[in-house]
């Protein structure tokens, strides 16, 4: 069994065929789903917990679809909507049991977007809420090309506001080199690769996979973005975690068997779920 997680269940291209495809990524072996809750808009992210739910209780669940868990918070571009509705909004969300993760939060320089000063403001806010309700992150950090400085910011952000918790959490979507992944380890974080791992040109991105010890490892999609080869350019779905995957196994030398059990171990530590997600 496989479990994607990251995936953006929410978004407007699965609208005709969502369920189809949900049961596209049972059959391909992904017993879980991470969905992830940021919306367009900051006050959009229950959207996820509504989809999680709605399939969840669906007749047939888990005879044909995979499990759903959410997640909620802000997007760094859409850091300059936090105030106390949304910071209120968000710790309510954190609370409810299908809610395991606060996130995608993080900081984001590379797209034109909130300041940076907001950004971190923004940040740290929900590492408060998120550490009150005992919930572990789910990161975004890009820089600006060739340079560190988002990296470099964001960590010093969670050395002061998030390691005192000792929660955790996930560098969604890895795209740093080695010293980012150590430190990202480090700080008791799981290191995910997507879709992007397993083009042609990434193989500095591979070069630091090979080296992560397969307790800090997951496998997401980010769909509907970042399909894998041979995938590439097309709508991404959960069901094509599998491809990145097998490059995964590859990369350190396991089977695709090793590399599924491991990340879902790794997901069900970090989240507090229960190891038959998928059953």
């Amino acid at each position: 069994m496989l479990i994607d997680s990251h995936a953006h269940l929410d978004s407007e291209r699965y609208t005709d065929d969502r369920e189809a495809m949900l049961r596209r990524a049972w059959e391909a072996g992904v017993g879980a789903v991470l969905a992830i809750g940021i919306g367009e808009e900051a006050r959009g992210m229950g959207r996820a917990l509504e989809i999680c739910r709605q399939f969840n209780g669906h007749a047939e669940s888990g005879k044909g679809l995979p499990k759903l868990f959410a997640s909620a918070g802000v997007y760094p571009h859409n850091a300059a909507e936090i105030d106390e509705a949304i910071l209120s909004q968000l710790d309510g969300l954190l609370g409810e049991p299908e809610v395991i993760a606060c996130g995608e939060i993080g900081l984001d320089y590379y797209h034109d977007g909130a300041a940076h000063g907001v950004q971190r403001a923004g940040l740290i806010r929900q590492l408060e809420v998120a550490a009150g309700r005992k919930r572990p992150i789910l990161i975004h950090c890009r820089p600006r090309d060739g340079a560190s400085d988002a990296w470099d910011d964001l960590f010093e952000v969670l050395e002061a506001h998030w390691r005192p918790t000792g929660l955790g959490g996930v560098m969604h979507c890895f795209g740093g080199g080695w010293e980012q992944a150590r430190r990202s380890l480090e700080l008791g974080f799981l290191v995910s690769f997507a879709g992007n791992v397993t083009y042609p040109k990434a193989q500095p991105l591979r070069d630091v996979a090979a080296k992560i010890p397969l307790d800090g490892l997951l496998v997401e999609t980010d769909a509907p973005w970042l399909a894998p080869a041979p995938n590439r350019g097309k709508r991404n779905e959960p069901g094509w975690v599998s491809l990145t995957a097998q490059t995964l196994a590859e990369t350190l030398g396991v089977s695709a068997e090793e590399i599924a059990a491991a990340t879902t171990k790794n997901f069900t530590r970090l989240f507090g779920v229960g190891a038959d997600v998928g059953n």
